[in-house]
């Protein structure tokens, strides 16, 4: 399956109107960690289909980075994977727990 780049709060808001469960990922483009998570994050969207992945580079889209944070109540950081389950979120990780493993094990 592919990922998609997310830039507005209006764009997101309809993600989570149209999607039951999907996976979101905060991405900064300047710190090293936040690369190797993305690996990870991207290597998991090419090994399944079942669930839509999105995500944001922080530093382009740093109000709708901030909106989810206020939004669904959680720390803002990043790298950080976000799983949303019924307009929640059901499950999150951030920096060097973001693994291919951490993903396939609670991305159900």
């Amino acid at each position: 399956m592919s990922k998609t780049i997310v830039q507005s709060v209006e764009e997101f808001d309809q993600i989570v109107q149209e999607n039951d469960t999907f996976l979101f990922f905060k991405n900064s483009t300047t710190c090293p960690i936040s690369h190797a998570a993305f690996e990870e994050f991207e290597n998991f969207v090419a090994d399944q289909d079942q669930v839509p992945c999105f995500y944001l580079n922080v530093q382009e889209a740093r109000p709708l980075s901030n909106h989810i944070a206020e939004t669904f109540d959680v720390k803002h950081e990043s790298p950080q994977a976000l799983l949303f389950k019924n307009g929640k979120v059901a499950w999150s990780a951030t920096h060097w727990k973001i693994t291919h493993s951490s993903l396939q094990e609670n991305v159900k």
